[in-house]
């Protein structure tokens, strides 16, 4: 048995990059920091930063589209991935990202997404098609389309 799970909860560090692919395929790709502050052996307070590169499909990009925008606080959940290349200069790269499959907005909504700033926005594709949503404190008054 083995288990591949990545929880991370962080800022956006860009605004989603989003493609459009054949067969109606989207994808939306961006950076979430997460960062641990620690005091070293000299007493200074000291903060690491870690960045991840994140890629969601389908229902999940286009709600990152719509919704998330730099420094947004987001938690989420994946599997890592491995992705290998071969750069300009014909050398083959490996690099890791996090393929999403739940995202939670945290912090509220910006001013021009609705007056109730409190609310946290669950989405999880369901079977990889359709988001599940959770809205703690939603209203009948909630123009959002999840």
């Amino acid at each position: 048995m083995s288990v591949n799970k990545v929880i991370l909860l962080g800022n956006l560090g860009k605004n989603p990059e989003v493609r459009y692919l054949d067969n109606n395929k989207i994808v939306a790709n961006f950076t979430v920091a997460t960062s641990e502050t620690y005091t070293n052996r000299n007493g200074e307070r000291q903060t690491d930063t870690e960045w991840h590169n994140i890629e969601v499909w389908d229902s999940l990009a286009r709600i990152a589209e719509k919704y998330l925008k730099k420094g947004n606080q987001v938690y989420l959940e994946g599997k890592l991935r491995t992705e290998r290349w071969t750069d300009k200069e014909g050398q083959e790269r490996i690099g890791k990202k996090i393929r999403a499959t739940s995202l939670t907005l945290l912090g509220g909504r910006t001013q021009s997404d609705s007056a109730d700033s409190n609310d946290e926005q669950t989405h999880q594709p369901e079977n990889g098609h359709t988001n599940q949503t959770n809205h703690p404190q939603a209203s009948h008054e909630d123009d959002l389309p999840f």
